[in-house]
């Protein structure tokens, strides 16, 4: 997928082979927590538990029950700041993490739904995933030492860092697992001439159903720093208003680019200085101010376990 910000590439760890896991949870029966006021059910915590499950990590109703205090402690500061990232950007996050994992947003769907996870569960975990780091940079910056976004602007001379703004879309031409073989190469010749006859993104539809199992997928607003690596070299090499051709386990594909600019907003600002620092710290990020930020949430907070 295209990245999903501050989500990295694979929150599952081999989501296209995942097998069904669980059976879908059973509707809530019971509270199992109260944080502030806000209930967590016994289905919210069998949802949490088969997300774990899913991503290969220990997985016990306490874990899952203790992850949903904590969203919901940051769900709560970020409703209150007024900080929240919009349905759109959720939305779009969830279609490039699904095409980061060679998944369509329907497979993925069917994924979460056969896991016992549901995509809703997933939405609302990105939602707060990718608002949380709003708050805290907000009260701390995330530079390191604290630096709040004036205060490294101030050290590039007053001025925010550009990046490249993309709107991308993606197009599929569909090669069914069972056909790859006999069709593959025609597939790609396909697609290679219909670059040619691309019409922009607003008639991209229209054009796909002039063509046998061709699909499309907005993805919406990526920033250079946010493009994954097997895109990247196609996108920045881009003559036009597509990239080549790449297979992939759907078949052939390639994006349309639908606008390209440079933008120095105070987002792309933050996602330059989050690059910079990444490529410091070799990756790793550091997440001491979060943490300080959620135990004085949770200090104060009233919460009643069932």
């Amino acid at each position: 997928m295209m990245r999903a910000m501050a989500l990295g590439t694979a929150i599952f760890a081999t989501a296209a082979t995942v097998a069904p896991l669980a059976t879908p949870a059973v509707a809530a029966t019971s509270v199992e927590a109260v944080v502030n006021g806000s209930a967590i059910t016994s289905g919210d915590v069998a949802r949490r538990a088969a997300f774990l499950k899913l991503q290969r990590t220990k997985s016990t109703r306490e874990i899952a029950r203790q992850q949903l205090i904590d969203e919901t402690l940051k769900r709560s500061e970020i409703a209150r700041l007024r900080m929240s990232v919009s349905t759109a950007d959720v939305e779009a996050s969830y279609a490039r993490f699904a095409a980061s994992n060679k998944l369509s947003t329907d497979q993925l769907n069917k994924i979460l739904d056969q896991a016992g996870v549901t995509p809703d569960h997933f939405k609302q975990y990105i939602a707060v995933q990718m608002s949380w780091p709003r708050v805290v940079n907000a009260r701390y910056g995330n530079a390191p030492g604290g630096k709040s976004l004036v205060e490294r602007m101030q050290e590039h001379g007053g001025q925010k860092p550009s990046t490249t703004e993309y709107f991308l879309q993606q197009v599929i031409f569909v090669v069914p697992e069972k056909r790859r073989n006999a069709i593959l190469g025609k597939r790609k010749a396909e697609a290679e001439a219909s670059r040619s006859k691309y019409p922009g993104c607003d008639d991209a539809k229209i054009f796909a159903a002039t063509m046998h199992d061709v699909s499309v997928k907005n993805l919406g607003r990526v920033l250079a720093p946010q493009l994954p690596d097997d895109w990247k070299p196609l996108i920045e090499k881009a003559e036009g208003n597509t990239t080549g051709t790449r297979v992939t386990e759907r078949g052939v594909e390639y994006l349309g680019i639908c606008k390209k600019r440079e933008v120095n907003d105070d987002m792309a600002a933050e996602m330059v200085f989050r690059a910079e620092e990444l490529g410091k710290s070799g990756g790793e990020k550091d997440d001491s101010n979060s943490q300080k930020y959620l135990e004085e949430l949770r200090s104060k907070a009233q919460i009643v376990n069932r």
